[in-house]
């Protein structure tokens, strides 16, 4: 069934919220400098083996995740296009800024050194935090960012649930990742295990919580 542009608009809407909450989720994960999340360990891995076999210096690890953003875009054009919405660009485009965001009022909290029990509960809070608003992302139905519409798709063509998918996925980015020389510290683990799991349960209530929402 065709949408309404009103429709169309209030799933875009719903899906900027979800993502304002999923990267306040992953500002607290970074700050909290216990490791990069999975896909920037691959992301990290790749910018390393590329730099040191081509010598390019003018790559950056920005523009090394953007150029895998759209690599997965690209190659989900060939198996499914109806995965590839508006909203899948706007996670990419919006994601850094709002990272910035958060940091520049957050970064207090880490102004002087912390310890590991000071850490691991804000990692752990960021890493749950994230995956609500990542479970109302993908409910918006209006695109998704990278990773999860990786899982997302799988699950789908595998009938697999999304959770376990998810794992499976970051368990393979950071594999992959640490291979081609990326780094990851005990953040990367608690995230890879932890946001498939809470992803989840959120899923049915993020479900119920965007339904309320439209009309």
């Amino acid at each position: 069934m065709k949408r309404s542009v009103k429709e169309t608009l209030l799933r875009v809407l719903i899906l900027l919220a979800g993502l304002t909450i999923a990267h306040l989720g992953v500002t607290l994960f970074l700050l909290a400098d216990l490791g990069a999340d999975p896909f920037n360990v691959l992301v990290q891995g790749i910018f390393r083996t590329v730099s040191e076999v081509t010598g390019w210096g003018a790559l950056t690890h920005g523009y090394t995740h953007i150029a895998m953003c759209f690599l997965i875009i690209v190659v989900l054009l060939f198996v499914d296009k109806s995965y590839i919405k508006i909203g899948t660009l706007l996670c990419m485009v919006c994601g850094g800024p709002i990272i910035d965001f958060f940091t520049y009022f957050l970064g207090f909290l880490f102004v002087t050194e912390r310890s590991l029990w000071f850490k691991l509960p804000v990692l752990a809070v960021g890493c749950v935090i994230l995956a609500f608003g990542m479970t109302i992302v993908i409910k918006s139905d209006a695109g998704t960012g990278p990773n999860d519409l990786v899982a997302l798709v799988i699950s789908d063509k595998s009938r697999f649930k999304f959770s376990i998918v998810r794992v499976m996925v970051d368990v393979c980015f950071v594999a992959v990742g640490f291979l081609l020389g990326g780094s990851f510290g005990i953040g990367t683990i608690v995230c890879a295990c932890l946001v498939g799991p809470v992803a989840g349960f959120f899923l049915p209530r993020s479900e119920k919580l965007v339904n309320k929402m439209l009309p």
